[in-house]
Formats: structure tokens, C-alpha cells, sequence
């Protein structure tokens, strides 16, 4: 485990917050690993994996309720910090002996806190600031020993602590950037508070990684699906470097790729790493499968059952093959509902990566990438040396442009958003790459984080010359995120939003409309189906 090469990490306990993983993200922001567990986990589990420091997440439910999740009260007794934010506070105040009442009114959205006397963990932040509330229960007595240690003009009780015990919570939320001084509240208690150092670095995470891959896999062969996205890539190149050519890569091309990623697959890896690449091309064989399928799970199901039954096919022509590498990343364990992250987060959308072996085959799985973000995966991909327009491609499902068509998937609809996608990708990547010249950051303020386009099943009317047309309309949608937990859309200037559109409605044949997406996630995704 990661942990155990780090020599130090935090435990996020997860209450069923809606945003509880960014938890966990805003920590190894600040070079410090942490993970995920389930919220009823027990303090003699919990004191067994040696945390540095537990969190405890907020979470939907009333402390009071009959079904509301509880928090073993040992966890307190461990003699390690604990900080928790909203429902956190409000269980680690119950559990301790304090109360949790009703307020005048819930508050939702920016607050101003006012700093009550000394605080630790407020220390170093403005006596008035902005945070992020999201609440209609509050502590309304603090167990004994606490101290009230900041209040807005709704919550009396906006954060406590009990520095004795080293224990601290807040009723904001820390970890939404809408909290303006919640990054420094994490710094204090990690390092201020927990004396921990910011010693968790990519570099290091490669080295254990490709250890870790060496030892499970002894002089066993690999398999890997490689889809030329970020996370397969990285997959590829982490097994590959640990265990050389016995790895075979598969890439099965089932035409609703982007324009020209076929090509980049096979430069990449079968010439430039020189990794064995097994190339399917079964274009033909996808068109048939998703005649008439209008349903985006049907869609979604079609592909990623024949994916599997194509990729079977070519593993049983391969000799002495016992594993299977995947390329699931911590957002589609999350975006699944799997028990594996502690997460409580009910299905959203399925993953062709997480479909269950076919009755009668078996590989043991090496899953390398399954506690990281995306924006980690990619500082990984730099390490291991993949080239900058792979790194940074821009994020990609499984089923491809068959779940950004809406409706029947027809090699025609195909062909008039790969064009029109193209063209979204470059004016934006080189619109990110000013925004990089002129900041030297690739995640600065106004930077898209994903943008493509997407088909609806719709036609309107036009004037293209002289003449009354009727035809397509593309969506652009493109947004700013650091792990597709949450994202708005991107304010871009008027005159690029301008540029994709003269230039789709131009170069792609048959389309008289471009429209742009400025919904947020929530309550939208950000892909289409």
C-alpha cells in the first residue's frame, strides 16, 4: 500500500458527504497521502492502520436520525488528531457528550466566521472571513473541555476544539475553495498541529509503485486493455518499466475514438516504448452491435460487454497469462458506489473498466491507479516520461463518442462530431496553452480542465448563403475542475467561444448551430450521457 512507503497519512472517514473525496484530494494537494474509509470502521481497525491523523467528513443525515451514521467512540481515544468538518463536528460533539439542536434558520453558502479568542486551528487566518456553510443542524453545546473557538451570525458554535485531546472541528467546510483561508486551516492542523511533513511526492509514489507491480507479478505475463487515455497510458508505462516486455497491450478500436488517436496509440507505445501492441480494429463490428440503440446505459453496456468478449479473445491466444492491469482511478471506483473507497455515494453511471470477468475466465487484477485522482495521474505520466500530448490529452470514456451522440450511434453522426470535437480541442488547447505562457500554471484560475463536443438528436433551421438549411446543432461543453467530483463551466472569452463556432459551422458539413453548455456539476455531469 501507498501508505506504507510514505511513512505517514491521513484517514478520512467517510459520513456520506457529497463532497468528501475533495477531503482527501486537498490533502495530497499538500504532499501528505491519504484515504478514504468507511465511517463505521472500528477504532481498533482504524488504530491497526496507524494513521497520522483522521478527518471526519460532513454528510447528509441528522445526527439524531435512526438510521444516521455513527462514529465508533473509540476513534477518539487513539491518541491521534481528529478534525471534522460539519457533520463531523456535529458527531464528534454527540459522541463526546455534547448536544446538536436546530438553529433559526440552516445556512447554505458564504458566511462570515468571527474568530471567538485563541484557536489553533484558526491561527494565522483573519479574525472575520469567508467560509462555506451547509447546514441546518449545529452544535449548540460543546462537549466538556472544548472551547468555542469561532461563531457566524447564524451558528453559535462555527468551530471548537479541545487542544488537550487534540481534537478540532468546524461546522464550514475547510476543503471547498469557497472557505478562503481553508487550505491554511489544513496546513496548520498537518503540519502545526500533527507535526507531519510534506514529504508525499510523485517521484517517490513511481518508485513504490513500480516496486509494488515488480514483486506481485514475479515472472508472471500482463495483460492490459490500453485505450490511449491518460490512465491506461500511465498503466502501461508503470507495468512496462517493472516488468519489461512481459506485458502485452491490447487496443481494441472500436471507431468512436477521436481524430487521430489510433495513430498516437500505436507511435507511443509500439514504437517509441517499444511495448508488445496488439492492434483489433473492430469498427465494423461496433456498428452493427449499436443499430437503433438510443438508451446511453444500453449504449454503455453494448460497448463495454464486447469490448471485454473482443479483449477475452485476444488474451486467449496469448500463452502463460495470469493478470490483468486496469486503469481505474479513484473518480470511477467513487462514481460507482463501490464499497472499496468507504464512499456512499449511490451508482451515477457505470464503467466499462469495472464489468465482472466473463463466467469461466479469471486474472488476478493489478490496479496501480485505483486511490488516484486524474490530475495525479498525470503528474505520474510526466514522471514516467510519457510525451506532454498524451499527459495532458483531455480526459476520455470508455464507450467514446458514442455517449457524447445522442440517440442512434451511425457512422455518419460519428464523423461529424469527430470533426466538430477536433476543433473544440485545438482552439482550447491553445487557448490553455496561453493561459500557461502567461502564468506558468497548468491548472490556473480561468484554464479549461475538460472540453469536447457533443451531438444532439436534434436539427433547426439556418441560413447558409442564400439558402434556408436544416441541420445539425454540435454542443461545446468545456469546464474548470481538479477531479471531476465537482466542476462550473469555463467563462471563456467571447471571441473564442466565437472562433469554435465560425469554425465548426465552416469546416463540418451539415451543421448550422453551435450552442454552449454553462450548467455546473452538480447538478449536471459533465459528459452528456
Amino acid at each position: 500500500m501507498l501508505q506504507e512507503h510514505s511513512g505517514q497519512h491521513v484517514v478520512v472517514l467517510d459520513f456520506g458527504a457529497q463532497y468528501g473525496q475533495l477531503i482527501a484530494r486537498r490533502v495530497r494537494d499538500l504532499h501528505v497521502y491519504s484515504e478514504i474509509v468507511p465511517c463505521d470502521i472500528e477504532a481498533k481497525e482504524l488504530g491497526a492502520m496507524r494513521p497520522s491523523a483522521i478527518i471526519l467528513s460532513g454528510g447528509p443525515a441528522s445526527v439524531y436520525a435512526q438510521d444516521a451514521p455513527r462514529v465508533d467512540p473509540g476513534v477518539f481515544e487513539l491518541g491521534v488528531p481528529v478534525l471534522g468538518f460539519c457533520y463531523g463536528q456535529q458527531i464528534m460533539a454527540t459522541t463526546l457528550g455534547g448536544e446538536v439542536g436546530h438553529v433559526d434558520k440552516g445556512e447554505y453558502g458564504p458566511a462570515t466566521l468571527v474568530r471567538d479568542g485563541a484557536s489553533m486551528l484558526l491561527a494565522d487566518t483573519p479574525a472575520e472571513q469567508t467560509v462555506w456553510m451547509s447546514h441546518r443542524d449545529a452544535v449548540v453545546r460543546v462537549p466538556e473541555g472544548f472551547q468555542v473557538t469561532a461563531h457566524t451570525g447564524t451558528c453559535p458554535v462555527a468551530a471548537m476544539e479541545c487542544p488537550r485531546l487534540r481534537l478540532y472541528a468546524t461546522q464550514f467546510h475547510p476543503e471547498v475553495r469557497h472557505t478562503a483561508y481553508g487550505n491554511k486551516m489544513l496546513e496548520t492542523f498537518l503540519f502545526g498541529i500533527c507535526g507531519l511533513e510534506p514529504s508525499w511526492t510523485m517521484e517517490g509514489v513511481v518508485d513504490s509503485l513500480v516496486a509494488d507491480i515488480r514483486a506481485r507479478v514475479g515472472e508472471r505475463r500482463v495483460i492490459l486493455a490500453l485505450s490511449g487515455g491518460v490512465d491506461s497510458s500511465v498503466v502501461a508505462a508503470l507495468v512496462h518499466r517493472a516488468v519489461d516486455d512481459q506485458l502485452t497491450c491490447v487496443f481494441v478500436n472500436h471507431g468512436m475514438l477521436r481524430k487521430g488517436e489510433p495513430e498516437l496509440v500505436e507511435e507511443v507505445f509500439g514504437r517509441q516504448f517499444d511495448v508488445p501492441l496488439v492492434h483489433v480494429r473492430a469498427e465494423q463490428r461496433y456498428a452493427k452491435l449499436l443499430a437503433g440503440v438510443i438508451d446511453p446505459e444500453e449504449k454503455r453496456r453494448r460497448i463495454g460487454s464486447e469490448f471485454w468478449k473482443i479483449f477475452f479473445e485476444e488474451a486467449a491466444k496469448l500463452d502463460g497469462v495470469e493478470l490483468l492491469a486496469q486503469g481505474t482511478i479513484y473518480p470511477d471506483i467513487i462514481e460507482s458506489g463501490a464499497r472499496k473507497t468507504g464512499g456512499k455515494a449511490s451508482t451515477i453511471k457505470s464503467h466499462h473498466n469495472l464489468i465482472p470477468f466473463p463466467e469461466g475466465v479469471h486474472f488476478d487484477l493489478i490496479e496501480p491507479l485505483d486511490h488516484f485522482f486524474k490530475d495525479e495521474v498525470r503528474e505520474l505520466g510526466v514522471v514516467l516520461g510519457l510525451p506532454e500530448a498524451m499527459v495532458y490529452r483531455q480526459p476520455f470514456p470508455g464507450p467514446g463518442l458514442a455517449i457524447r451522440i445522442i440517440g442512434e450511434v451511425t457512422t455518419h453522426k460519428l464523423d461529424v462530431l469527430r470533426d466538430a470535437d477536433a476543433i473544440v480541442r485545438e482552439e482550447l488547447d491553445a487557448y490553455n496553452l496561453r493561459l500557461f505562457e502567461q502564468t506558468g500554471d497548468r491548472n490556473s484560475e480561468h484554464a479549461c480542465w475538460q472540453y469536447f463536443a457533443a451531438l444532439p438528436d436534434i436539427r433547426s433551421v439556418g441560413v447558409m448563403g442564400d439558402e434556408r438549411t436544416y441541420g445539425r446543432t454540435v454542443i461545446v461543453r468545456a469546464v474548470e475542475s481538479t477531479d471531476a467530483m465537482t466542476a462550473d463551466w469555463a467563462k471563456l472569452p467571447y471571441d473564442v467561444l466565437g472562433r469554435i463556432s465560425s469554425r465548426i459551422v465552416a469546416e463540418v458539413a451539415g451543421v448550422n448551430r453551435v450552442v454552449y453548455d454553462v450548467t455546473p456539476k452538480p447538478p449536471a455531469t459533465i459528459e452528456w450521457e
